[in-house]
């Protein structure tokens, strides 16, 4: 049973780790998703780190759920904009139609979003394999339910993340092939998506919030981890 983890990586564009039957089998690396996705074949679920389903007004209750199961590392979940303001066509206009519709205005950090966020949900409308994941929500599971010390780009915490993969059967070798040139925390959150993609698969997987919201078409907004 074959899976497929993304993260986003830059300029590079997008990794992605494979597993088969759980344990590591590879990894690719390509501009675009929809290239990677092509590549990577017939795999049963495809799991990706980037906000894909979005509210028309208001937070997402799936950020605010993980941000307050994350403590210490809630930081690193940004509060998705509603759909209208990813829509338009600078920061400006964005920040300002992100406060109307949530009171709040959008940071130019979850701007910086916009090109993969909008990549990643015209992959996911197109391929219902697709889901959200957010590795920090993963790793948390994968840590028993406790929170990391660590940060994702500290030696400790990419020494903890690494660890915590083997422990679960998801050994990354220290020859990844395509993924060598990929900066060490985006290769251990597409593994950590990985992981998420083969619990998916096996039907083990865990979701946020425990009740999702529904979009404006009935798809529910969830991270699986």
């Amino acid at each position: 049973m074959d899976v497929l983890g993304i993260d986003a990586c830059g300029k590079q564009g997008w990794v992605g780790i494979r597993l088969t039957d759980g344990a590591y089998a590879g990894s690719l690396v390509a501009a675009s998703l929809d290239a990677l996705i092509e590549r990577a074949g017939a795999v049963r679920v495809i799991t990706v780190d980037m906000p894909l389903d979005l509210v028309e007004q208001g937070w997402r209750a799936a950020d605010l759920a993980a941000k307050a199961l994350l403590g210490v590392r809630r930081s690193s979940v940004f509060l998705i904009a509603p759909r209208p303001a990813w829509q338009e066509p600078d920061y400006v206009t964005a920040a300002n139609r992100c406060a109307e519709l949530t009171g709040s205005r959008l940071s130019r950090q979850a701007w910086g979003l916009a090109p993969k966020l909008l990549e990643g949900r015209a992959c996911w409308l197109a391929d219902e394999r697709i889901h959200e994941v957010h590795p920090e929500v993963s790793f948390h599971a994968l840590a028993g339910g406790v929170p990391l010390a660590y940060a994702k780009k500290t030696w400790r915490g990419q020494n903890l993340r690494r660890a915590l993969l083997a422990e679960a059967g998801v050994v990354l070798p220290d020859e990844l092939g395509e993924a060598d040139r990929v900066a060490v925390d985006d290769v251990l959150d597409a593994a950590a998506a990985a992981w998420s993609a083969h619990r998916i698969a096996l039907g083990t997987a865990e979701r946020i919030p425990a009740v999702p919201e529904p979009d404006a078409e009935g798809r529910l907004i969830e991270i699986r981890y």
